[in-house]
């Protein structure tokens, strides 16, 4: 997890607070600068403070009370679907916890593990159930009622294949959250519970690395969030 401007251990709980616009990205060098446009929000946020960003944990660097600035790092941009960003869409956004915070969804670090798609949508009255890819590797983590993070929402595992898996979202969700209104083919951040890593990783002992090329966090950008 990464630390703060107040040195506490920074995590998520997955529960979307605003969806922010682009108004802004510049290239810097290899990375990009991104702006956001989230009144509300970004008038309670700190130059330094930590927002989950489609899941992402990113480093607030500038902000007024109608916006706020991120750095993204080359990693970033190639291990998360922050990369296919363009001025005009809208983001999940959510501050770090507090101490003494309810843990309203579960545990989510902003450490994107993989990129997955949306295979289908199925409309259930006001429910809706989607489909998604994802390596082969991150659905081994995944069980039946299980936590998962999409685009930094946690949610309810339904269905998991070797290959993919099912949510069901609430009209609360597809109101206020990034997987309303993405459609089939459209990417989404992937991160797996923090618990079934570590019994994953228990259970494949040394054979646990997750090194698939586009589908984790390397060393460089788990440093931009150490």
């Amino acid at each position: 997890m990464k630390k703060g401007r107040n040195t506490k251990w920074l995590m998520f709980t997955g529960l979307v607070e605003a969806l922010g616009v682009i108004t802004q990205l510049s290239m810097q060098g290899a990375g990009r600068d991104l702006t956001l446009r989230a009144p509300g929000l970004c008038a309670d946020l700190h130059i330094g403070d930590s927002v989950a960003v489609n899941g992402a944990c990113l480093t607030v660097v500038n902000n007024d009370a109608e916006s706020c600035s991120f750095q993204l790092a080359p990693e970033t941009l190639r291990c998360t679907n922050l990369g296919e960003a363009a001025v005009g869409d809208r983001l999940n956004l959510e501050r770090s916890l507090k101490v003494g915070d309810r843990l309203g969804g579960h545990i989510v670090q902003g450490h994107v593990d993989g990129i997955g798609r949306i295979l289908s949508r199925q409309l259930q009255g006001g429910w809706e159930t989607l489909r998604f890819s994802c390596p082969p590797g991150l659905a081994e983590q995944m069980v039946h009622k299980g936590s998962i993070a999409v685009d930094g929402v946690s949610l309810t595992l339904v269905e998991v294949a070797s290959d993919s898996f099912s949510v069901a979202l609430i009209p609360h969700t597809l109101a206020n959250t990034t997987l309303g209104f993405k459609q089939a083919g459209a990417t989404v951040n992937l991160e797996t519970d923090l618990l079934a890593k570590y019994v994953w990783k228990c259970l494949r002992g040394s054979e646990s690395t997750w090194e698939k090329p586009g589908t984790s966090f390397s060393s460089a950008q788990k440093q931009e969030t150490d």
